[in-house]
């Protein structure tokens, strides 16, 4: 365990805490090329925007708490893009702790202000507070929690990266082993949305997520966060995506044909539209609109939203007296399914839904 003082250093400060940015990402999951291309543009913009904002508020150090290449072989161009904005601000420390996604490679200079963690407890004093940091190893993610011995000196702020909870592993904090050891504040990485608390009665943990969210399994606001240091920690979330993305529900029960069902959700649109939305269209219907999803979605298209997709879940309206005598193949596919004893309401309304767009020549998206 390794202590790294830097003396006489003013007692008020911030610190800036990041996480997950995920230089090199492809972005491509679901976007066209040319706009996959854009989001990497943006999520570099993302990073060296959040240094900016370091640089502008005074902060003593950007703590990045894992995954900061989306590869543990990082491009040489996204090594050098993130060893640039490190030489560009000497006067921030980045204090960088390798996540699951990062490896051996993701760095290879040796820069003054470019402080790592290893596997053994590490520690950088900035006055009366010691940032601590230890990467998990399959060697050490049990060993790790009584290894861990806080600074009674002042303040200890304490860096890992995993999924929180209360059982120890590779990629796995155990929040219990954690508490009551002089921690004031936990800076985690590994969960891609901001969350943050208490950890005990003295500390408080924290998730700052990703900069930019690549895709919508990752919505909602995105951004870092900003410790407030003087006599104790206090910490903030600074939104500062470039653009949101978000999942919208539309029950579209009431619509009556597939423009009236594209007006719903022309109305509840309310979005930025720099931003990426999937529209998820609900409910239960009883027209027939074959690529209904993709017909809304190239009615939509003029809205002029950066990215926008349409999704549809809404289920066939079932009358069973209606194919109770009819002699097709829908017919007799419907009765087959209402006379399963084994499926719930709601799971029979499901399949004879998929069955009958299936049917049909609908899209179906599961």
């Amino acid at each position: 365990m390794r202590l790294c003082r830097e003396k006489n250093y003013g007692v008020r400060m911030k610190i800036i805490h990041c996480a997950d940015v995920h230089l090199g990402s492809a972005m491509d999951s679901r976007l066209p090329a040319e706009k996959a291309e854009e989001r990497k543009r943006e999520l570099r913009s993302a990073f060296t925007g959040m240094v900016g904002y370091a640089a502008r508020c005074g902060a003593r150090a950007v703590i990045i708490a894992g995954d900061l290449f989306d590869s543990d072989r990082p491009l040489k161009k996204d090594k050098e893009f993130f060893y640039n904005a490190v030489k560009n601000n000497p006067q921030i420390d980045f204090l960088y702790l390798r996540g699951n996604h990062d490896g051996l490679q993701s760095y290879e200079q040796s820069l003054e202000n470019l402080k790592l963690f290893s596997s053994e407890w590490t520690a950088y004093r900035y006055g009366n507070v010691a940032v601590w940091g230890c990467e998990l190893t399959a060697g050490n993610c049990s060993s790790v929690y009584s290894t861990f011995r806080a600074d009674g000196e002042g303040l200890n702020i304490a860096v890992l990266h995993g999924a929180c909870g209360d059982s120890s592993g590779r990629d796995k904090v155990n929040l219990q082993k954690l508490r009551d050891k002089g921690i004031d504040y936990l800076a985690l990485g590994h969960l891609h949305a901001y969350r943050s608390q208490k950890l005990d009665g003295r500390g408080v943990w924290a998730y700052p997520g990703c900069l930019e969210g690549r895709g919508f399994d990752e919505t909602g606001e995105k951004g870092f966060i900003e410790l407030d240091i003087s006599d104790r920690i206090t910490h903030r979330f600074v939104p500062f995506s470039r653009r949101v993305v978000r999942e919208l529900a539309v029950d579209i029960s009431a619509a009556g044909d597939g423009y009236a069902a594209y007006m719903l959700v022309l109305n509840a649109l309310e979005y930025p539209k720099r931003d990426m939305v999937r529209v998820i269209l609900k409910g239960e219907t009883d027209f027939n609109e074959p690529d209904l999803a993709a017909e809304i979605n190239k009615r939509l298209a003029r809205e002029g939203y950066f990215y926008l997709e349409v999704k549809d879940e809404t289920l066939c309206r079932i009358d069973p007296a209606e194919y109770g005598l009819e002699q097709s193949l829908k017919g007799e596919f419907v009765r087959s399914v209402l006379a399963d004893g084994e499926l719930s309401d709601e799971q029979k309304a499901k399949v004879v839904s998929l069955g009958l767009k299936a049917l049909d020549g609908r899209e179906i998206d599961l």
